[in-house]
């Protein structure tokens, strides 16, 4: 048996979920441990966006939450967070697309975003490298970027965590088992790995959905706002099959961040030439400037989807002292704060600052739909 150590929490995942879990229960006074496999995960592959998202409401009042969290940390971030307020532009090929605009607008002034609807001749002096013919947008000021990798490494740096190297390997009560052999032990667990969360607990609750991403050279600046067309969320939310939307978003480097993509169950990591080829070329549609711009790395990165689309952020149902902060598709860099200011609130015995209820994990995980290999200890 390896060597123990104990604290009042353990959050097993260091990407940008968990490291801002152990932040916000450090920040109550707790001490954290935070397990790290040192992988490469969602967030070191995904685009960084704070983008407020409507698709349905309980994912626009924690992508509004976590947003104003963000914001009242803007000042804290250091430089490398590379932290900007682009605001996002949601652009509409067609006039109804600006139907879709303008109901986009009613959901989010409803939950206290304010967003402006654009002309045509708006979005083209606002962005004059888009394609010309656009029927208008939608501007929504408050959206943001962020760099998630140095973001999440600043999360978990906060005083009370200690993080640890390891792979979690079983949980057997309040106790994590790693890989070394090494227990560790407390009476609350958060499970924030993404999709290693299925094997760690013996669970078949997430999906994978994989992401194609590609980024420019450095040019001099042309492109001012994230840019994301009104057909975004439909690509967003498929079920199945493979899909392409524009979305692109504008680093301080000077380079251009270009999405997205999404199939599903697919764990190889290699690039597909077909899906890339046909992102690029709908960015390309959207903003032919990109033609003449070189490409200089692509890569691939893999989204933990729950069944229903929105995460699962509350104690395990069956397992007293275990909770999940999962399934963030591609909403966890916005929603990492908010979903650890729910978790935080829970374990604390604290009522949320929102309605977790659309969140909790027992909506999905019932005895029938899961099985589990966490064990309770006699």
């Amino acid at each position: 048996m390896g060597q123990s150590q104990g604290a009042d929490a353990i959050v097993i995942g260091a990407g940008i979920i968990g490291a801002a879990c152990a932040r916000r229960l450090a920040a109550d006074g707790m001490d954290v441990l935070l397990v790290d496999n040192q992988g490469s995960g969602a967030t070191q592959a995904g685009m960084g966006h704070l983008v407020c998202i409507d698709d349905n409401p309980a994912e626009l009042r924690l992508s509004s939450y976590s947003l104003g969290l963000w914001r009242e940390l803007v000042s804290d971030l250091p430089d490398d967070c590379a932290w900007r307020g682009c605001g996002t532009l949601w652009l509409a090929e067609t006039d109804e697309e600006m139907d879709v605009a303008a109901e986009k607008q009613r959901r989010l002034s409803h939950c206290g975003v304010h967003s402006e609807m654009l002309t045509p001749s708006q979005v083209a002096q606002m962005e004059p490298a888009l394609r010309s013919g656009l029927a208008g947008g939608l501007r929504v000021a408050g959206d943001g970027i962020l760099y998630a990798p140095a973001a999440g490494r600043w999360l978990a740096s906060q005083p009370g965590i200690t993080r640890l190297a390891g792979e979690a390997a079983a949980i057997e009560g309040d106790v994590v088992i790693l890989a070394s052999g090494e227990r560790l032990t407390a009476p609350a667990i958060v499970v924030a790995n993404g999709l290693g969360a299925d094997a760690l607990l013996g669970s078949r609750f997430l999906r994978a959905k994989k992401g194609h991403l590609a980024i420019t050279d450095r040019y001099t600046p042309m492109v001012r706002h994230q840019l994301v067309e009104l057909g975004y969320g439909a690509s967003a939310h498929a079920a199945s099959g493979t899909s392409v939307a524009f979305n692109l978003q504008p680093r301080p480097t000077g380079q251009l961040f270009i999405g997205s993509s999404r199939q599903f169950d697919s764990l190889d990591p290699a690039v597909d030439g077909e899906v890339l080829a046909a992102m690029l070329a709908r960015a390309r549609s959207w903003m032919p400037a990109l033609a003449e711009m070189n490409i200089i790395r692509c890569w691939t990165g893999f989204r933990a989807a729950a069944a229903d689309g929105l995460p699962l952020l509350g104690p395990h149902p069956d397992y007293p002292g275990l909770w999940l902060a999962l399934g963030h598709e591609g909403l966890g860099v916005t929603t990492a704060l908010g979903s650890a200011a729910i978790i935080a609130a829970q374990i604390r015995q604290r009522r949320p600052e929102i309605d977790d209820t659309p969140y909790l994990p027992a909506r999905l995980l019932t005895t029938d739909s899961t099985s589990h290999s966490v064990e309770e200890t006699p």
